[in-house]
């Protein structure tokens, strides 16, 4: 398995004392190098005659591998490590959102508009007509990020302190890149019935309730009962969010290599939340043979062991030629491969038995199930979950958009309509001279994904009845 490559998310500023004499920098440099690391920024602090002192950003594999590199230094002739700073533990520092208000209070008049006693009039009203908590608060930009802290990226059962920083680092998210105001809620418990019920005790406050990282299958039962309880949209991200940006990156994958969706075999690994989801998207599209692989091989009808509620539906409805076996079987002529599971499961070999032009989506975070140095020139089309390589599949393409068209349109609920309708506008953000091997999925810096994926969800909440309101199709950009 080839290396993983230095990222920012381990990256270090080192502040080194350095002699000040021609060829320091450069050996500086040579031993960052031949410890692996990768230099991102050189500043200067401050110089005099003996010594110079400078601040190196470096990018490191991981944590590990950033002590190595600091090691490295330390033992370096004429350099001193004076800090050794963490850019991302010092991004969180204090947390990294934060409440501000919309509107100043300068004056007495200000206060007793904003609060009491002027505020008892819109409580009143409210009172009156309870859809207009809409339009008079600000239940309709809010979503509510929900999770027990069971299942936070690979990291597994952290628990809810735990999950906090990824929680706020989504309401960043939703903010930026779809202009929605989210808070996170992180609940002590995983008992379905408390966190069910504390949610809809909650739900008055929000315009939708995005679920987050609570493990299967609990996930599948949690989602259900909310949606059937609650009169504002529940979407749980981790599952249709993945399903939504796979489907996107697979239709534009299908145009280069010329296949349809209805012809195509394909393998999912890794059943939980995002497999299901991403299984029942697929079918909806018109995807006929679908493969579903766990730790225990290919699920098919009749298989016993490691089965859930979930897992039974999918041996029900997938694996129409009831392949058995494990991932070497599942692929023999497989036209895609979609990995939602664990690093380095997918061989070279199993590529190779693979159809013609294959496609892989090998999504497994950090590590993929396949490095694509060693995929190479054995896949079409390769993507990965990571943004340091081409075709990145990140649910950040999805959730703010989804969310955006869901609360302007006031959706009551979240169907398989908006879902497919996410996706087909996502893809349509590539354009036909944009298309290739290497791009076949918008950038998450794309300012027009957001606005084209809420007009798709906001047009299918109206077309199917979901929607309270109905909106102007001609949103702008969310700056």
């Amino acid at each position: 398995m080839s290396a993983v490559t230095p990222s920012a998310s381990y990256s270090l500023t080192v502040r080194l004392s350095i002699t000040n004499r021609p060829g320091m920098l450069g050996r500086v440099a040579m031993a960052i190098g031949e410890a692996g690391g990768d230099i991102g920024a050189v500043d200067l602090v401050e110089s005099t005659r003996d010594r110079i002192v400078r601040d190196i950003t470096i990018n490191a594999r991981d944590s590990n591998h950033g002590q190595q590199i600091v090691a490295q230094l330390k033992k370096t002739s004429g350099v001193r490590v004076v800090n050794i700073s963490d850019r991302t533990f010092l991004m969180h520092l204090g947390g990294k959102i934060e409440v501000q208000s919309k509107v100043p209070i300068r004056t007495r008049d200000d206060l007793s508009m904003a609060y009491t006693p002027g505020v008892a009039r819109v409580c009143l009203a409210i009172r009156e007509d309870r859809q207009r908590a809409f339009s008079l608060t600000m239940k309709h930009n809010t979503v509510a990020v929900v999770t027990d802290g069971t299942a936070v990226l690979g990291l597994g059962d952290i628990g809810p302190e735990a999950a906090l920083p990824v929680m706020e680092g989504k309401a960043m998210l939703f903010k930026q890149f779809g202009g929605v105001d989210a808070m996170p809620i992180c609940l002590a418990t995983k008992d379905v019935d408390k966190i069910v019920e504390t949610v809809k005790y909650l739900a008055p406050g929000f315009g939708g309730v995005n679920l987050e990282d609570i493990a299967a299958p609990r996930c599948f039962e949690v989602e259900e009962r909310l949606r059937k309880d609650l009169d504002i949209p529940v979407f749980h991200d981790d599952q249709h969010g993945t399903a939504v940006v796979v489907l996107a990156a697979l239709l534009n994958a299908l145009r280069i290599v010329k296949k349809s969706l209805r012809s195509l075999r394909v393998v999912v690994t890794g059943v939980g939340a995002a497999g299901t989801a991403t299984i029942k998207i697929l079918q909806s599209s018109g995807v006929r043979d679908i493969i579903g692989v766990d730790e225990h091989g290919t699920i098919h009808r009749g298989r016993a062991t490691g089965m859930d509620f979930m897992k039974r539906w999918v041996a029900s409805t997938t694996n129409p030629r009831q392949v058995k076996g494990g991932l070497a079987e599942a692929t023999q002529k497989a036209d895609v491969f979609i990995g939602l599971s664990v690093p380095g499961i997918l061989s070279v070999r199993d590529v190779k038995r693979m159809a013609r032009d294959p496609i892989v989506f090998a999504m497994a975070n950090p590590v993929p199930e396949i490095q694509p140095e060693d995929a190479g020139k054995h896949v079409r089309v390769m993507a990965t979950g990571r943004s340091d390589y081409p075709n990145q599949i990140n649910n950040v393409l999805c959730f703010p958009g989804f969310f955006r068209g869901l609360l302007d349109s006031r959706a009551r609920t979240v169907n398989d309509e908006m879902k497919v309708a996410a996706a087909r506008a996502l893809a349509g953000c590539v354009a036909r001279s944009e298309l290739s091997e290497e791009y076949i999925i918008p950038s998450v810096f794309n300012k027009t994904v957001a606005p084209a994926v809420a007009e798709g969800v906001a047009r299918a909440a109206w077309d199917t009845g979901a929607a309270r309101r109905r909106r102007r199709f001609d949103v702008g950009v969310v700056q």
